[in-house]
């Protein structure tokens, strides 16, 4: 989950909402990659969550962070509940779901070389803990009543919330883990074609990284039950955004959609206001209940396009959303494979070529085969598998052309597409074999 977006006077007119997405644009030798990926940290000698407070907790991480390797706290009231460094922060999910968002990187080695300092960082304090960490999409045995509560008023106000819009929301806050990458574009029409792609793909990208097998204690009948949760979340903020591939897309149609999803919260002064279900378009005529007479700044328009949870998602770069978090590799897999796709122009326009002719049937159907089968999955002829290994065919390509060797980190997609078999495929075989049905077992074989 986002943190409070800060800068950004008044909002003294309508255009600059989209005028805000469009001050993203950057020339192709400006583009980076950003990435975030959030784990479950757990005891060893018990397999509970791992605590917000106490001597083997995440504040304990957090001050130990501080102290030998210089973060930056982040703090809600009393509460340390993130850290900041050259670029880089450390946040919390609602369930303790322990995040790094990576700095803005130029490159695949510097997001691996990245990833490889943080957790040799936390390993480092967790080892003598007796703490670790868990790649993977959703927990596999804690139930709701397990997990722990951060002290974040943001998860307060959507916790209420999530219980009364949908049937999977507070499963998706407290119970799941995702990885996922930020890229830039160049203009307004680039934006377009990407989210294009990005969304017609995201099924792609969920089936490869498909790792959420299990929830409950028992099998769920799932490759990624994370997507499934997202499929169950609210469908006003959710989902794969038909209007983006009508004519006339750009900047103004997708302000036009997060202006019509209703409001979670307004940050002011350290604390989040109520403003549950309100509209930013009264907001910005100064008739917003929560704060009547108040028109809202440009942070407050950013604080709001975090709201919004699409499959890809637009702010002043795109994210990628449709993926489970794995192991280490695959955590490096996901930006790569995403960068080699975007960031060379033939590559896109063949990503682009393999979608153009999907309709909204088709796009939602293969993002529920998807879930469901991963790469074994199909909707209205379209194999989830050949599209796979199309995709990963053009993302090593395009890495390729990037120079440095880019396209090693694609190595567990291209042992995916050869197998036809993913993370959740592997560990639902332990499961059936060695394991024996013992569920435990999963804790060390996700361990990162």
């Amino acid at each position: 989950m986002s943190i409070p977006q800060s800068g950004g006077g008044p909002i003294e007119s309508f255009e600059q909402l989209a005028e805000y997405m469009e001050a993203g644009n950057k020339p192709p030798e400006a583009w980076r990659i950003g990435t975030e990926h959030e784990k479950f940290g757990w005891l060893t000698d018990t397999q509970a969550p791992l605590p917000y407070a106490g001597e083997r907790s995440i504040s304990a991480i957090f001050a130990a962070l501080q102290e030998r390797f210089g973060w930056t706290p982040l703090s809600e009231g009393e509460n340390v509940i993130g850290l900041t460094r050259n670029g880089a922060n450390i946040s919390l999910e609602p369930g303790g779901q322990f995040e790094l968002s990576g700095a803005a990187l130029a490159t695949m080695g510097e997001v691996a070389a990245e990833l490889q300092t943080h957790l040799d960082e936390v390993r480092s304090i967790c080892d003598p803990m007796g703490v670790r960490f868990m790649g993977i999409g959703a927990a596999p045995q804690w139930g709701a009543a397990d997990m722990p509560v951060m002290p974040k008023g943001r998860y307060k106000l959507m916790t209420d919330y999530m219980g009364r819009v949908g049937t999977h929301g507070t499963q998706m806050m407290y119970r799941t883990c995702t990885v996922q990458v930020n890229l830039d574009y160049s203009s307004e029409a680039d934006m377009v074609k990407k989210l294009r792609v990005s969304l017609a793909l995201q099924p792609v990208a969920t089936a490869l990284f498909a790792s959420s097998p299990f929830f409950d204690g028992k099998l769920n009948g799932h490759k990624s039950w994370r997507s499934r949760i997202w499929r169950g979340l609210d469908d006003s903020r959710t989902g794969m955004l038909p209007f983006a591939f009508d004519e006339g897309m750009g900047f103004q149609a997708y302000v036009d959609w997060v202006l019509d999803v209703p409001m979670y919260f307004v940050y002011r002064d350290g604390k989040y206001i109520n403003a549950l279900g309100q509209s930013f378009r009264a907001f910005l005529k100064g008739e917003l209940p929560a704060l009547p007479g108040e028109k809202p700044t440009l942070s407050d328009w950013a604080d709001h396009m975090t709201t919004v949870f699409p499959e890809a998602r637009v702010k002043k770069f795109i994210e990628m959303r449709g993926a489970d978090c794995g192991d280490q590799a695959h955590i490096n897999a996901l930006p790569a494979f995403w960068v080699g796709l975007m960031y060379n122009g033939a590559a896109l326009d063949a990503a682009w070529d393999l979608v153009k002719g999907f309709d909204e049937e088709t796009r939602q159907g293969l993002r529920v085969a998807a879930s469901v089968s991963g790469l074994q999955g199909e909707a209205n002829g379209v194999k989830i598998i050949d599209l796979a290994r199309a995709c990963v065919g053009l993302s090593h390509a395009g890495l390729a052309e990037r120079g440095s060797n880019e396209q090693v980190y694609l190595a567990p997609l291209v042992q995916s597409v050869t197998s036809e078999t993913t993370q959740a495929d592997r560990w639902l075989r332990a499961y059936h074999g060695p394991w024996a049905g013992d569920l435990t077992r999963i804790y060390e074989a996700s361990s990162l």
